[in-house]
């Protein structure tokens, strides 16, 4: 097998050992902390950030109208809505503006 396949699988393994491991953790409390509800639930806005703030601080002119138009969307909007309108316009205006 090639070595992308075996990242592939390595990834895949570890991303699956990764979750099992978090669910058997806290499914042996019975009760589980405010705090740490609190502190899990804040771990996507957490993600999302990591995830876009490289992207905000080395943005072009068609990345930073990308995410004015998914931040506007995400307003009225449904979270898939947000996606594409952003991903359309990013398209779009790479097209046009490079």
């Amino acid at each position: 097998m090639s070595t992308t396949l075996w990242i592939i699988i390595g990834g895949a393994v570890a991303t699956y050992l990764t979750r099992i491991g978090g669910h058997l953790v806290i499914s042996r409390f019975e009760r589980v902390h405010p705090r740490v509800e609190a502190g899990l639930n804040a771990v996507p806005a957490a993600v999302l950030t990591t995830l876009v703030a490289p992207a905000v601080l080395s943005a072009g002119p068609s990345e930073l109208a990308a995410l004015a138009v998914a931040a506007a969307v995400s307003l009225r909007g449904s979270l898939m809505a947000m996606f594409l309108a952003g991903a359309a316009v990013l398209i779009v205006l790479r097209h046009f503006i490079g």
